[in-house]
C-alpha cells in the first residue's frame, strides 16, 4: 500500500515543547495540523483501510537469542470519537486471570509515551472484569477515556456482555462503576463518574495566569474557580471567549509545578462559547502531572465540569455534550448525562490496533 501525505516529524523528549513548535509552525506555514502525537498519526495513516495486526509491538524479537516470551492480548482504541475527530488514544492489555506485577506494568507505560497517554491493563476472572490505569509516569488512580476505550472494546466483541444493558467493573482506586451498554442504539458506552468530591484550593488568579500564560484579563470573572475529584483532582477554570481558550499554550514544566504545589491532578478549561452550537461547552484539559501536557479529549476531567455545570452554569436537562481540543485539532465529543442523580458520561471508540505485546518471563 502507497500512503501519500504530508507529514512533518518534530523529535524531542516529553516536555521539550513540540506542541508548542508545530502550533506556530501551523500558524506560518498556514497548515491544519490535525494531531501531534509523535509516530501515532504515522501508524494510523498507514492502517486506516483496516486494522492492523502487530506481532512484534513489545520485544518478541528477543526470542531469537533464547529467551521465553509471553504473548498477551494487545489492542489500541481510541475513545470520544465524532466524525474525522481523532479521539483520545487508549492501550489496553487483556492479562488474563491476574494481573502483571507494577514494575511491568509501569515499564510497558513508559515504552507507550509519546502513543499514548495511559495503559489500560484488564484482567478478566469468570464475570468479573477489573481495570488498572498507568500513564508513562505512574499508576492513574482513574483513567475516563481509557474505561470508555477498553469496555467499548470489550462489550462490543462479547455476545454475552452485548445481552447486558449494565456491565459491572472493578477499578484498582475507585472502586466500582457501572458501565451502560448503548453500543446498539448509539454505538456508544457510559460510565458512573466517581462521587464528586469538592476540594477547598488556594489558588489566585495571578497564579493561574502565570501557569497557563495567559494574560489575567483572559480569565472570566463570571464563575468560580473550583477543584473536584470526579475520578482526578480537577482545578476548574473558566475562559472569557472561545479563541482564547483554544489557543491556550502554556509551558508543560511550569504548569506540572504549579500542579504539584497545588495537589491537582489535572486542569480542566472552559468557555461557554462553542464552534458547533449544539454542544453545552468547549473544555480542554491539561495533565502534566502525567507525563504530557493536553489530552484530546477526558473522562474524569469532563465528569467533574458536569458537576460544576449543575452547580454554577444551570445545566438541568437529561443530557449535554461537550466538545474539547486545540485549536489544531478536530474537536473530540465528550457526552454527558445525569439520571436518578447520578453523573454519567461516555462517548463512542474506534479500535485502531489488534494484537498481541510480548514480555520476556
Amino acid at each position: 500500500m502507497i500512503v501519500k501525505a504530508e507529514i512533518i516529524l518534530i523529535g524531542g523528549a516529553s516536555g521539550t515543547g513540540k506542541s508548542s513548535i508545530a502550533y506556530e509552525l501551523g500558524k506560518l506555514l498556514n497548515m491544519n495540523i490535525v494531531q501531534v502525537d509523535d509516530f501515532q498519526c504515522l501508524v494510523e495513516e498507514a492502517t486506516k483501510e483496516g486494522d492492523c495486526f502487530f506481532e512484534t509491538l513489545g520485544n518478541c524479537g528477543a526470542e531469537d537469542y533464547g529467551k521465553t516470551m509471553k504473548k498477551i492480548i494487545y489492542k489500541k482504541v481510541d475513545a470520544f470519537t465524532s466524525g474525522s475527530s481523532l479521539g483520545n488514544p487508549a492501550a489496553f492489555i487483556e492479562t488474563g486471570k491476574e494481573p502483571l506485577s507494577e514494575d511491568i506494568m509501569q515499564k510497558i507505560a513508559k515504552e507507550h509515551q509519546g502513543f499514548v497517554s495511559e495503559v489500560v491493563y484488564v484482567t478478566q476472572s469468570h464475570a468479573d472484569i477489573k481495570l488498572i490505569y498507568y500513564s508513562s509516569e505512574c499508576e492513574v488512580a482513574f483513567c475516563g477515556h481509557g474505561t470508555i476505550a477498553a469496555m467499548h472494546e470489550i462489550i462490543g466483541s462479547n455476545p454475552v456482555l452485548m445481552e447486558q444493558e449494565v456491565v459491572k467493573v472493578q477499578t484498582n482506586k475507585k472502586g466500582e462503576i457501572s458501565v451502560y451498554n448503548k453500543i446498539n442504539t448509539e454505538n456508544a458506552v457510559y460510565i458512573t463518574a466517581p462521587e464528586a468530591v469538592w476540594i477547598p484550593v488556594d489558588v489566585t488568579r495571578l497564579e493561574l495566569s502565570h501557569a497557563l500564560d495567559i494574560a489575567e484579563s483572559k480569565l472570566s470573572a463570571e464563575f468560580p474557580v473550583e477543584c473536584i475529584d470526579a475520578g482526578l483532582r480537577t482545578l476548574i477554570v473558566p475562559v472569557k471567549d472561545l479563541q482564547t481558550e483554544i489557543t491556550i499554550m502554556p509551558d508543560i514544566t511550569v504548569l506540572k509545578e504549579f500542579c504539584l504545589s497545588k495537589g491537582i491532578d489535572i486542569i480542566l478549561i472552559f468557555s461557554l462559547e462553542t464552534a458547533d452550537k449544539k454542544h453545552f461547552a468547549h473544555t480542554r484539559v491539561f495533565a502534566p502531572k502525567y507525563g504530557y501536557l493536553e489530552d484530546p479529549a477526558t473522562g474524569s476531567g469532563n465528569s467533574a465540569f458536569a458537576n460544576y455545570a449543575r452547580k454554577h452554569l444551570h445545566w438541568t436537562s437529561e443530557a449535554i455534550s461537550v466538545e474539547q481540543g486545540s485549536s489544531f485539532m478536530v474537536y473530540n465529543e465528550v457526552k454527558l448525562r445525569y439520571e436518578n442523580g447520578t453523573i454519567l458520561f461516555g462517548g463512542k471508540a474506534s479500535k485502531k490496533i489488534d494484537g498481541v505485546y510480548c514480555i520476556e518471563e
